[in-house]
């Protein structure tokens, strides 16, 4: 069997649909009648319920929202699927992640860390940012950010479910990380074009400076030192760290990631 975490979320509904008919069970933290497959109530709360389900031989795909009890709940899950014996984890992490860099970088980074060292094979998903997240951030029609002109790589979400498919129903292979990235790197000023070019509604980028961009967040209701990393994170994404494209989409699936065209016209509404 399959377990899938974070089911509900963007990259864990896709994943379902792509796993139609495969033996997959859906852990989620409440009723969703709406999903593609069985489900069960389980929370990262209480990593004994997401444990429970886990049997020898399972598959877990390990995904859930930044929260700040993270990191210790995803190392208990690890713990429970090591004992319960299962074939592989397969975890959603980020591009870069690393023990004690900021924010939702260092938190995966000490769960990756963990998983490594479980003695369960595994496989780290680390991708860029998720195209999925851009109609949020443009959408009151301007998007205030501090990464500067540099280029920035995003994903859609669609193949980041599709490489976890792929590994999750293909042959258990060695312990690896794949840097997950779509097909062209963009700055933010072209990224704000490109969505006026495809949807017809007139959007903006910003830059701020990290002080600037600090002081925007912090009036946005976000506390003064988590405003400050994020906008420091910021810059350090737009200096060029993220820009690389890898082949790692279309190696595992035998095509090549979505573009954010691709993206913009399948999801043109939600910019509307």
């Amino acid at each position: 069997m399959i377990v899938v975490t974070g089911a509900t979320g963007s990259i864990g509904r896709a994943l379902v649909e792509r796993l139609r008919g495969h033996d997959v069970l859906a852990a989620v933290r409440r009723p969703a009648d709406e999903l593609a497959a069985p489900y069960a109530l389980a929370d990262f709360e209480r990593p004994e319920s997401i444990g429970e389900l886990l049997s020898p031989g399972d598959r877990l795909f390990l995904n859930s929202s930044l929260w700040p009890g993270f990191a210790d709940a995803h190392r208990a899950v690890i713990d429970l699927a090591a004992r319960a014996g299962v074939a592989q984890i397969v975890a959603l992490s980020v591009r870069d992640a690393a023990p004690g860099s900021r924010l939702g970088w260092g938190m995966h980074g000490v769960v990756d860390a963990h998983l490594r060292e479980s003695g369960v094979p595994w496989a780290v998903l680390q991708p860029s940012g998720f195209m999925q997240n851009l109609p949020g951030e443009f959408g009151t029609g301007t998007m205030y950010g501090s990464y500067g002109t540099g280029p920035v790589n995003y994903i859609d979400t669609r193949d980041i479910a599709d490489v976890a498919a792929t590994l999750l129903t293909g042959p258990v292979g060695q312990g690896s990380d794949y840097v997950l990235s779509g097909p062209e790197s963009l700055s933010h000023d072209r990224i704000a074009e490109r969505i006026t070019e495809v949807t017809g509604r007139d959007v903006r980028y910003v830059d701020l400076t990290v002080p600037e961009m600090t002081a925007h967040l912090e009036r946005q209701g976000l506390p003064g030192p988590r405003a400050a990393e994020l906008a420091v994170l910021m810059a350090e994404t737009g200096d060029g760290r993220w820009a690389p494209a890898t082949d790692t989409v279309k190696e595992l699936t035998g095509r090549p990631p979505r573009s954010l065209a691709d993206f913009l016209t399948d999801h043109k509404d939600a910019f509307a």
